[in-house]
C-alpha cells in the first residue's frame, strides 16, 4: 500500500523528504511517477491533478495539506464514501495568530505613517491610540480564530467574536446566528476573518456587512477568497469609511495582475502565506492517519461533509 502525493501547486520533494525521514518503510510517491495505481490507498493533496482519482481504485482516504478542503469537497471525481482530512496543526495555527497579530498592530500603531514620515525626514509626534478601548471581531471561532482571539486579548484588546451556533470562549463576547450578526459588527474596530469555506459563508462580507461596521473599521482576511465581494469591499474602501484592507486569500489565485487590490492605497496584498503548512510538522499527522486506515482505525480530523468543515 502506497502514499500519494498528488498536488499540482506544491514542490513534492520537501514532503518526500519530509515522510521518509519519519518512517523510511512506508511507501510514498510523488505523481506523476505513481508507480501502480492500483497500490495507492492514501492521497495527499490540495490541488489535485485533473481525472486522478477515478485511475485510484483502492483509494482509502484524501488528506488535505492544510486546514481548508473546499477544493476537495468541490472535485466530483472523489467518491462520497472516501474520507476527507483537513489539518489542525499548533505550527499553522501559530502562523495565522502571528500574521493577524502583525496586521492589527501594524495598523493600530500607524506603522505606515511612520515609515512615510522617516522616509521625508519628518519628525512629528502623534497621538496612539488606546488599546483597552479598540475592540477586534473575529468572524469565526474555530482553531485558527481562537487561538488568535486569546493573543490579541492578551495584548490587552477587547475581544469578541461570531458564530453560526452558539459557543463559549474565555474572555470573548460571542454572538452566533444571523440575527446577531449586525450586532456583533457595530462594536468592531478591526474586523478578522477566519470563517471556513461553505455554501452558507461565501459572499458574507458583502456591501451590508461592511456598513453595519462602524466608520474608519479596518478588515483582515485571512479565510478564503470567497468570503467577500470584491466589488462591496472596493467601494467601501474608496468611499472612506473602511479605513484599510489586509487580505491574504482572493477568489483568483494568483491575484490577476490587472485587479483594483494591487494598487489602491488601502489596500495590503499578502501571497496566501499567511500560515503555510510545513511538511515537517504536519507529516507526521498524515503518516498517523495512514497507519490508522491500514489498521481499520478511527482518522484523526475528518471533514464532515455536510458541515463543509
Amino acid at each position: 500500500m502506497t502514499i500519494l502525493f498528488a498536488c499540482t501547486v506544491r514542490d513534492a520533494r520537501p514532503w518526500l523528504l519530509a515522510f521518509q525521514t519519519l518512517d523510511p518503510e512506508i511507501p510514498v510517491r510523488a505523481w506523476p511517477d505513481g508507480g501502480e495505481l492500483d497500490a495507492v490507498r492514501f492521497v495527499v493533496t490540495w490541488q489535485p491533478p485533473v481525472g486522478l482519482f477515478p485511475r485510484l481504485p483502492n483509494l482509502g482516504a484524501v488528506s488535505s495539506l492544510g486546514a481548508g478542503v473546499e477544493v476537495l469537497l468541490a472535485n466530483p471525481d472523489i467518491p462520497t464514501d472516501v474520507p476527507l482530512l483537513r489539518i489542525i496543526d499548533a505550527n499553522l495555527t501559530g502562523k495565522m495568530t502571528e500574521y493577524v497579530v502583525l496586521h492589527i498592530l501594524r495598523q493600530h500603531r500607524d506603522l505606515a505613517r511612520i515609515e512615510t514620515q522617516q522616509r521625508a525626514g519628518t519628525w512629528l509626534r502623534f497621538p496612539t491610540r488606546d488599546t483597552a478601548r479598540t475592540t477586534v471581531g473575529f468572524l469565526g471561532l474555530g482553531t485558527l480564530g481562537r487561538h488568535a482571539a486569546a493573543q490579541v486579548q492578551a495584548l490587552g484588546f477587547q475581544v469578541r467574536g461570531w458564530t453560526r451556533a452558539p459557543r463559549h470562549v474565555d474572555g470573548v463576547e460571542v454572538f452566533h446566528g444571523r440575527d446577531m450578526l449586525p450586532a456583533f459588527l457595530a462594536g468592531c474596530d478591526y474586523l478578522v476573518c477566519l470563517l471556513p469555506q461553505t455554501p452558507e459563508t461565501a459572499g458574507i462580507v458583502d456591501a451590508a456587512l461592511l456598513a453595519s461596521l462602524p466608520p474608519g473599521a479596518h478588515f483582515i482576511n485571512g479565510g478564503r477568497g470567497s468570503h467577500v465581494v470584491d466589488a462591496d469591499l472596493l467601494a467601501a474602501l474608496d468611499s472612506g469609511r473602511l479605513a484599510s484592507a489586509t487580505l491574504d486569500v482572493f477568489t483568483t489565485e494568483p491575484l490577476p495582475p490587472s485587479h483594483r487590490f494591487w494598487t489602491h492605497p488601502r489596500v495590503t496584498i499578502t501571497p496566501h502565506n499567511a500560515a503555510d503548512s510545513s511538511p515537517e510538522s504536519v507529516a507526521p499527522q498524515m503518516l498517523e492517519n495512514y497507519r490508522r486506515l491500514v489498521a481499520g482505525q478511527p482518522l484523526l480530523n475528518r471533514v464532515d461533509r455536510a458541515r463543509g468543515y
